[in-house]
């Protein structure tokens, strides 16, 4: 595959990502302004939608790259993790407790099943 066509769909799969965290984003800070809720009372909610928004960016890097979905997919959950441990590092001075490394491997992993999936949906490289 060619490598311009692998980073295309890679940058294409994490800004999908970003786009949907910050939909989510928005609407979950709205939820929280205008009622009683907490952000420890939906915090699961947000966990499954994130892995939701990780999965999407895989389906979109593995129907874009037509070819190596689980490549594309582990591409793009790593290439979001490193932008996120970046920020956090370089805007917070932290680094990644274990918990958000587990979780960021798992991110990875989802992200890899939904370039997989993307792939076969797409019907792969067809000639």
């Amino acid at each position: 595959m060619e490598t311009r066509k692998m980073g295309s769909a890679i940058i294409y799969g994490t800004l999908s990502i970003f786009i949907f965290a910050i939909i989510f984003s928005l609407f979950f800070s709205l939820i929280l302004r205008f009622t009683s809720l907490t952000e420890s009372s939906i915090s699961y909610l947000i966990l499954i939608l994130s892995f939701i928004s990780i999965f999407i960016g895989g389906l979109i890097s593995g129907g874009k790259g037509k070819r190596q979905g689980w490549l594309l997919g582990g591409g793009t959950g790593l290439f979001y993790t490193l932008i996120v441990l970046a920020f956090q590092y370089l805007g917070f001075d932290q680094t990644f407790s274990v918990r958000e490394w587990i979780q960021s491997l798992c991110y990875i992993l989802v992200c890899m099943m939904g370039g997989v999936l993307g792939v076969n949906l797409s019907g792969g490289n067809q000639k």
